[in-house]
């Protein structure tokens, strides 16, 4: 997911679109534990889109929090 894609998101959809994401992590690495992958490469950019939301997310509540 693009940088720019996340910035376009409201909070609201931040929030689904972060608990999608980690619900996939969470399947990936049931999948991993119980025999190989087939695309391996989908593990680290889950964890890098879930890192990039959570990065907006503390942004938007750091900027809320400086103008109450």
């Amino acid at each position: 997911m693009k940088t720019k894609e996340i910035n376009k998101l409201s909070n609201d959809e931040l929030e689904k679109k972060l608990s999608n994401l980690k619900k996939d992590l969470f399947n990936i690495r049931f999948k991993r534990a119980n025999g190989p992958l087939e695309d391996t490469s989908k593990f680290s950019l889950l964890r890098k889109d879930i890192a990039k939301i959570l990065t907006k997310l503390n942004r938007i509540k750091k900027k809320w929090a400086k103008k109450n």
